[in-house]
């Protein structure tokens, strides 16, 4: 009785009380989910749990290696375990070479466990070969991962294997498609439009995530319909068959948080047999976060939120105990090999960058000329945090050539700069405004579609060989939204900082462009002659609690 009553206790699912909750300390007990669960850009989530243990895909683009893959126990504490995919190869845009894939490449992985293997499938937002899907398996999903087939491309799909091992693929707005059983290809003639479009869906209805509960088979989607007094919501739509016939249910429509509605994700069961439901909303400069909610079946459909329809402030985690996880991390650099929590603008130049050639220091040599930073190899980066967060980047500059700039931005196609330049002999360190305007079609990047404004300059001895770097972000709700601002500051000595540039620069979201949050960017490049370097000593970041 009493190992009854307390598993009943850990299915508490919702607690909406105070912010009053606690600082969290090394583990989880006491400690509550506070949404947004991930306040970090985590958008197109598929979780799926296998045993005790969740696992969670998301999409980041033209960021390499690519299809993060990201672990956690009780819905709480998540870190980086594995990348699907290095890096992508079919075109040489993926290498910031004839064009490039900003706001393209890997998106809304799907993610499941079949038969003692994990698959994942995706396509890239790209027209042509190099948009078809990619599927790929593993028996971790840590890795390593295979590709096992390629065919054509499904947007914002959901693999789906059914009771009886028959695979398929549902896609775009409400089709299928059935594939072969080693998932080579699709067998041809099985398309199907499962339902059509009702009157009122007029604009997104796509994301489609499929599980089968109870002998039914639900499609989630995302809807929103451009129109005064519309809102975003997650529409689930359900069948005893697969091929339907569908009947449509709204299962969440909920402002959060003073930002817009949100949608787009999944449901997922614990092992204990309750739900919970998974999913996105877009913050502004920070990108689009993730919020955890209760799922409750109502009348056999998976309805989210709080017993008013509205996503909780704090729920418990589904487990106690848990050490703290996190994704985005400080680093040393003392290992050998890269740490899971960063990732390349683009593919990365293998020879023009290493942690072994000065051990506890991350080397980044550049390697080709270039005329600005989106054009630029081996820029590193890791995502931002709300509320607030900041990062310092401590950095050997001794080896810079002329022409050669370096150090730490706020990256996006807006993008804040701490820019160190050798200009001849002297080192100067300027605050700099960069933006870029890409081609829609190609995504190219033209010299005079970039604009690099000097906001303040300081000059630095020509001895000087360390410096400090600093951002602090705040994406705290504001009147537009989110607050969004990065400030800026070095240091000559690890000690005293000086604020430089723009008061609260604005970081922004523009899904037409790179269609990212803002992300901590570490950068060197050379723009007249390849062959300077500089060491990374550090980075170290510190997150406040929400």
């Amino acid at each position: 009785m009493q190992r009854f009553v307390l598993v009943i206790l850990s299915l508490v699912v919702c607690f909406v009380t105070s912010e009053a909750a606690g600082k969290r300390s090394s583990s989880t007990d006491g400690a509550f989910v506070k949404n947004p669960m991930l306040w970090a850009d985590v958008p197109d989530p598929d979780i799926i749990r296998v045993g005790d243990t969740y696992y969670l895909v998301s999409t980041t683009m033209h960021l390499m290696p690519g299809a993060p893959i990201m672990r956690s126990k009780d819905l709480m504490n998540w870190e980086t375990v594995g990348y699907v995919f290095d890096r992508l190869t079919d075109s040489p845009k993926y290498d910031l070479l004839e064009g490039t894939a900003y706001g393209r490449g890997q998106w809304a992985t799907s993610l499941k466990y079949h038969n003692g293997r994990f698959y994942a499938l995706l396509a890239p937002n790209e027209a042509g070969p190099m948009g078809d899907t990619y599927i790929f398996t593993a028996e971790k999903a840590e890795g390593p991962w295979t590709l096992l087939s390629r065919m054509r491309h499904f947007h914002d799909c959901s693999l789906f294997f059914d009771d009886d091992n028959r695979v398929y693929v549902i896609y775009g707005t409400g089709e299928l498609m059935e594939l072969k059983p080693d998932l080579s290809d699709v067998i041809e003639g099985t398309h199907q439009k499962i339902f059509e479009r009702e009157a009122d869906e007029t604009g997104l209805l796509e994301g489609s995530r499929v599980i089968k509960y109870h002998g039914k088979y639900y499609l989630l989607m995302i809807s929103h319909v451009y129109a005064p007094g519309r809102h975003r919501r997650e529409v689930c739509y359900r069948a005893d068959d697969i091929h339907g016939p569908y009947e449509k249910k709204t299962i969440l429509e909920s402002p959060f948080g003073g930002f817009s509605y949100l949608a787009q994700g999944t449901i997922v069961d614990s092992e204990y047999g309750d739900w919970y439901g998974v999913m996105f909303q877009d913050r502004g400069g920070v990108g689009r976060v993730l919020t955890l909610s209760p799922c409750r079946w109502i009348d056999g459909w998976p309805m989210l939120g709080d017993e008013e329809g509205l996503v909780p402030t704090l729920m418990r985690p589904l487990k106690s105990g848990e050490p703290e996880r996190h994704i985005v991390c400080s680093d040393e650099f003392a290992d050998a090999k890269l740490g899971l929590h960063w990732q390349w603008n683009h593919n990365p130049v293998d020879k023009a960058w290493s942690l072994t050639e000065r051990a506890g220091f991350l080397r980044l040599k550049t390697n080709r000329v270039v005329p600005n930073i989106y054009l630029a190899p081996n820029t590193i980066t890791q995502r931002m945090e709300g509320p607030t967060c900041s990062g310092v980047v401590k950095m050997d500059i001794s080896k810079m050539k002329d022409g050669d700039c370096a150090g730490f931005a706020a990256f996006n196609d807006g993008t804040g700069a701490l820019a160190i330049r050798k200009q001849g002999s002297k080192l100067v360190l300027q605050f700099e405004e960069w933006t870029v305007k890409l081609t829609p079609k190609d995504k190219t990047v033209e010299k005079e579609n970039v604009s690099e404004k000097v906001v303040e300059s300081v000059n630095l001895n020509k001895k000087q060989s360390q410096v400090w770097l600093r951002i602090d972000a705040d994406f705290r709700p504001g009147e537009r939204g989110g607050k969004d601002a990065a400030n800026f500051y070095y240091s000559l000595d690890g000690e005293q900082w000086t604020k430089i540039g723009t008061n609260d620069y604005r970081m922004r979201f523009n899904w037409q462009q790179f269609f990212m949050g803002s992300k901590f960017a570490i950068f060197c490049y050379a723009t007249k002659k390849s062959g300077g370097w500089v060491d990374v000593d550090s980075f170290t970041y510190h997150v406040d609690e929400k």
